[in-house]
């Protein structure tokens, strides 16, 4: 199985996602690195490489996020998947306060936790976008409004 993404490929994954990372929403005009597609189910795990399970991720969620699929949740202990870009809708299991990017359920909070969508650097980069009136951009807001 592959994990070429062709440049085709890349384009429909972006425009889908408004140039948007689909995880916090920094729009990729506004990030130093160039947004990565990453698959939601990562090939080890038997993902594909086809459209339904690739997303556009900033270089920080995709770097955090890596091939894992799940954690455990601190207080159980249970086993719980991450959220599912294709399957779940973003306002589900998150809210913006803020710049801060709240989980309201437990996919959610392990999201958040492990692609450490709430780390310093985050925030701060968050924080300057906002005060210039970047983040939530108006494509951010699309993108978690649109389900």
């Amino acid at each position: 199985m592959s994990n070429y993404i062709s440049p085709e490929t890349r384009q429909i994954v972006a425009r889908r996602a408004n140039f948007v990372c689909e995880y916090c929403l920094i729009a990729e005009e506004d990030a130093y690195f160039r947004f990565q597609v990453e698959h939601i189910i990562s090939s080890k795990h038997g993902g594909s490489s086809e459209l339904e399970n690739l997303a556009l991720a900033c270089v920080f969620c995709n770097r955090y996020k890596g091939s894992d699929i799940a954690s455990l949740a601190p207080e159980t202990s249970e086993l719980v998947r991450f959220y599912n870009l294709r399957t779940d809708h973003w306002s589900e299991h998150f809210r913006l306060s803020g710049v801060i990017i709240e989980s309201l359920t437990k996919i959610g909070e392990v999201t958040v936790r492990i692609l450490q969508m709430n780390h310093n650097d985050q925030i701060l980069e968050r924080e300057v976008l906002s005060r210039r009136k970047h983040y939530p951009s108006e494509a951010a807001l699309l993108l978690v409004t649109e389900h």
